[in-house]
């Protein structure tokens, strides 16, 4: 059985994506969720999915989260949403198996302080005519690692913030489930 954990810091809907594609295949399952947020929307829908949640705060993430993994030892760690910057540890130790959802096309609209509404915002402002989301590995630079996948979606002059994120959310739940299966499959 390979296993998945995903760390996510806010609503939880890829998390809930992923745990819900995965509860359809088989050998593969998402064991845990963990949080650094003790009211992250993800806890409940972790829950009600039957997913085991951790919550933890930057002391334990340090240490204790790491050896819990190392003790775990998944298939792939996936960040759906996740704030922190990974530390150099959690990358030495799995190397290639930490990925990472971005809401554009890097390596536009990445780096520190660029998630959700900042980078949809910077879409809007800058007038792109198109957007998408970008899966790639995590290294030691904010959404610098090498990229898996893209997938575009075109916009229009009157798209609001609200409308790119809508735009940006259904290309997230459409790919991000399939491309971790993929990566599973060929890993």
């Amino acid at each position: 059985m390979k296993t998945i954990v995903v760390f996510a810091s806010g609503s939880g809907t890829n998390a809930e994506k992923i745990i819900s594609y995965f509860a359809e295949v088989e050998n593969v399952a998402v064991s845990k969720i963990y949080t650094n947020n003790p009211k992250a929307g993800v806890i409940s829908r972790a829950a009600a999915l039957g997913v085991a949640t951790r919550v933890f705060d930057r002391i334990s993430f340090e240490e204790e989260v790491l050896l819990e993994l190392h003790e775990q030892n998944p298939a792939l760690i996936v960040l759906a949403g996740f704030l922190w910057k990974i530390p150099q540890k959690y990358i030495e130790t799995f190397s290639n198996k930490i990925v990472n959802i971005h809401p554009a096309l890097l390596p536009k609209y990445g780096g520190k302080g660029m998630y959700g509404g900042h980078v949809f915002q910077a879409i809007v402002d800058n007038n792109e005519q198109e957007t998408g989301i970008t899966i790639h590995y995590v290294n030691e630079h904010y959404d610098e690692g090498a990229i898996i996948f893209q997938a575009k979606t075109t916009l229009v002059p009157s798209d609001t913030v609200t409308e790119v994120a809508q735009k940006t959310h259904t290309l997230e739940h459409a790919h991000f489930a399939p491309q971790i299966h993929k990566l599973l499959q060929n890993g």
